[in-house]
């Protein structure tokens, strides 16, 4: 993505200072300590202001309802003390006047307000928009003298300007650039960014091998037509500049879609990522136990010759002698004699006893660990559907629904929220629903499937439960839906696999099965090569 840059501010504010300049502050909000709403009414007319300073994203729009759902802002119960601030000097307040100090990537709102004992008083609202450097800062306009920032800088931080309450507002250092308006030599297409204000490195990538004049031109904001290229690598406030270029109907539509499209990307792959590393890790963790369990296992199954070494005692107990060190028996079950050692603090009934004790003991130990092995299995099971299912998420709430399989104390969305509908292919006569999570094969299962509907699911590999609705399906429907089952899972790309397909009502969720799961019989099998 490409950052917001002078030009870009200096585009927003020739469409935007009609409406902002005489507009009153209403409302302010904060999100988070890097996002501001402020909602500006003029005329009978409301807008909401954003602004982000986060080094990533910092801009300026107005936003629309739909991109703000698409930003998933959510408003603290208790607001921060810098909004605080805000509220107290701005709510209500007059703009009088917007700014952009010449060539900086700073708005600035100088606002007309009241203070405690009913004087007027004139502040400043200063925006600055600079990656990683950006802030917000409210100072006294006639002192000079800063009231709040939304974060202090130290002289740790910056040795040019300190920025914290009761310090003097000073601009950021001047930049060693030339103005092209009054510039008339050759143009290094190369050093354009570096050589003159107003040009970005991307947007100066885009202007390589245009004159001089047409350069002017885009600095004066001559024929201005915004637009985003397709793949949202990149706008322009000039839309000839990008070739297939989508065109947007004014700056502050480029500027509010562009950078909403990342943020939304930005908090799905965030999202995604951390499922993603929760999942891993507990599934490491299963297949770990798993594997010190199978160990376990395998050292119990010695536990047989012990029956058999209390089985030979009490079978020669007339042949022996109490409290020997060992016996000498013939081992019926391998046609062989053999020497049985034994502690010579007991009698043969005792040494018996004690083999006997130690075969069940490890009867039960290898019983017991076979049933938790099982269970560890079905979690493993569990967690790779997980895993295939965050795989399969295209969409912010594909991955709220997986989300409270994973972190149980969540509250954002509750187990009892309706699932996302899955998708549906109609075929003619025929309806194929298809889950791309374990909440939406739940849903399949108890909510949509008939008896009589065909259930589909790749054999032995995670995957998408796929239901089959309509009378009397033919073989090549039947073929279909396999081939989409066998597509859904994480077998995708094998070259064969099994597809196992039954009716629903030979489907069984056992008590407190994990979501998804369910038990089946009378099933058939299909090969996919």
């Amino acid at each position: 993505m490409i950052t917001f840059d002078s030009l870009t501010l200096k585009a927003f504010l020739k469409e935007n200072t009609e409406f902002l300049t005489d507009s009153r502050i209403q409302k302010i909000q904060q999100p988070t300590r890097r996002d501001f709403i402020f909602t500006i009414r003029k005329s009978g007319e409301s807008r909401k202001f954003y602004i982000n300073i986060n080094p990533q994203f910092h801009h300026i729009c107005f936003m629309t309802p739909e991109t703000e759902k698409r930003r998933r802002i959510s408003i603290p119960a208790k607001p921060p003390m810098f909004c605080m601030l805000l509220r107290k000097y701005l709510e209500n307040a007059r703009i009088c006047r917007v700014n952009q100090p010449p060539n900086e990537r700073i708005l600035e709102f100088y606002v007309e307000t009241y203070n405690e004992i009913n004087e007027k008083i004139y502040l400043c609202l200063a925006i600055e928009l600079m990656g990683k450097h950006s802030n917000v800062i409210l100072y006294n306009y006639d002192t000079n003298i800063i009231l709040g920032c939304a974060h202090n800088v130290g002289a740790e931080k910056s040795r040019e300007r300190e920025m914290a309450g009761t310090l003097p507002y000073t601009y950021p250092p001047k930049q060693n650039k030339n103005d092209i308006l009054t510039y008339n030599g050759a143009i290094d297409y190369e050093k354009l960014s570096t050589d003159f204000y107003l040009f970005s490195k991307s947007f100066a990538g885009l202007c390589k091998g245009k004159s001089l004049s047409t350069l002017k031109q885009y600095v004066n904001l001559e024929n201005l037509n915004p637009a985003i290229s397709p793949d949202f690598k990149e706008f322009c406030l000039f839309e000839e500049l990008l070739p297939e270029a989508v065109l947007q109907k004014s700056v502050n539509s480029m500027i509010d879609n562009y950078f909403s499209f990342y943020q939304e990307k930005n908090q799905f792959d965030t999202l995604k990522s951390h499922l993603s590393s929760i999942t891993t890790q507990k599934l490491k963790r299963t297949e770990h136990s798993i594997s010190k369990m199978d160990i376990q296992i395998k050292r119990e199954a010695n536990c047989d010759k012990y029956r058999l070494y209390g089985d030979l005692i009490m079978a020669n107990l007339y042949n022996g002698k109490d409290y020997s060190e060992n016996i000498e028996v013939y081992d019926y079950e391998n046609d062989k004699n053999i020497t049985v050692e034994l502690d010579q603090t007991k009698t043969l009934k005792e040494n018996a006893n004690k083999f006997y004790k130690l075969y069940n003991k490890g009867k039960t130990s290898r019983e017991k660990l076979t049933e938790l092995s099982r269970e560890l299995s079905e979690v493993k099971t569990y967690l790779e559907q997980i895993q295939y299912s965050l795989n399969m998420a295209e969409t912010y709430e594909d991955l709220l629904e997986i989300k409270p399989e994973l972190i149980k104390d969540d509250t954002a969305i509750g187990s009892k929220k309706k699932a996302i509908e899955p998708e549906k292919i109609i075929k003619g006569d025929f309806t194929i629903f298809i889950g791309k999570n374990n909440r939406q094969n739940d849903f399949i299962v108890s909510k949509l499937a008939k008896d009589d509907d065909l259930w589909f699911h790749t054999k032995d590999c995670a995957g998408s439960h796929v239901l089959l609705r309509g009378e009397n399906p033919g073989p090549e429907i039947i073929l279909e839906c396999a081939k989409l089952a066998k597509h859904y899972s994480s077998a995708s790309e094998s070259s064969k696999i099994a597809v196992i397909y039954t009716k629903r009502k030979y489907l069984k969720k056992p008590p407190k099965a994990n979501p998804g799961y369910v038990t089946y019989k009378n099933e058939k099998e299909i090969i996919i090569d």
